[in-house]
C-alpha cells in the first residue's frame, strides 16, 4: 500500500471538519458550539490515526492518545464554566 491509498479517507475528514467548522463559527448557542468544536476535536483524533497507519509511524497514534486526552479535558471545563458553576 501506497500513500495515494488513504488520500479519499482523508479528504472525507477534511470535507467533515470544513463543514463541522462552520457549525462551531455560526452556531446558534454556545452548548451547540462545544459540541461541535468536540467533533472537530474527535475527528482530528481520528485523522492522526489514519496518518499514522499510512506513514507507519506508532508516533502518530501516542500524538493522538494525547490529543484526545486534551480534548476530552477541555470540554468538560468548557462545559462547567458554560454551565456557570465555579471550578
Amino acid at each position: 500500500m501506497n500513500e495515494f491509498d488513504w488520500l479519499p479517507a482523508i479528504i472525507a475528514m477534511v470535507v467533515c471538519i470544513i463543514i463541522i467548522m462552520v457549525r462551531v463559527f455560526m452556531g446558534p448557542g454556545a452548548p451547540t458550539r462545544l459540541v461541535a468544536f468536540d467533533t472537530v476535536n474527535t475527528l482530528v483524533v481520528t485523522s492522526l490515526v489514519i496518518v499514522a497507519m499510512m506513514f507507519k509511524h506508532v508516533i502518530f497514534v501516542d500524538v493522538a492518545i494525547v490529543y484526545a486526552l486534551l480534548s476530552f479535558t477541555m470540554t468538560l471545563y468548557v462545559a462547567k464554566y458554560i454551565q456557570g458553576d465555579k471550578f
